[in-house]
């Protein structure tokens, strides 16, 4: 009887030409993937006209109880009578219909609650108050 031994290795050869077919095929699909992502980017307003819509409206009370009160709106000064007429004026073409009010520490709020009544009048629908920022929250 001849004995006869039995091999108890792994043949790797097709393995290992399993393997160098799928880094070919991986070596030739890589630079056909797409890279990135596809952005959609703002694009600046078409019409002139919109410069004017962006800037925000501000209306300062400068002075205090004594002395009176100054109103300016974006830094043109006008009377107290002009500020209901000019924020009319100004919200009649507007979409947004927002502004600020930025008042002196020493005014009445009473004041500012005239500008906050002449803004609800011209049709603003979101008023602002300024405030000077605190470094000592308490």
């Amino acid at each position: 009887m001849s004995s006869r031994k039995l091999r108890t290795e792994i043949n790797v050869t097709p393995l290992i030409d399993i393997l160098l077919v799928l880094l070919i095929i991986f070596m030739v699909i890589q630079p056909v993937a797409v890279r990135g992502l596809d952005a959609l980017l703002p694009q600046p307003p078409k019409s002139p006209d919109h410069s004017d819509q962006s800037q925000a409206i501000v209306v300062q009370l400068l002075g205090d109880r004594e002395h009176g009160v100054t109103y300016k709106i974006n830094e043109t000064l006008l009377g107290k009578r002009e500020v209901e007429q000019k924020l009319t004026e100004i919200f009649a073409t507007r979409r947004d219909k927002a502004m600020f009010i930025k008042g002196d520490a020493d005014l009445d709020f009473s004041q500012i609650a005239e500008v906050i009544d002449y803004g609800h009048q011209a049709g603003v629908d979101n008023i602002g108050i300024i405030t000077p920022r605190t470094t000592n929250p308490q």
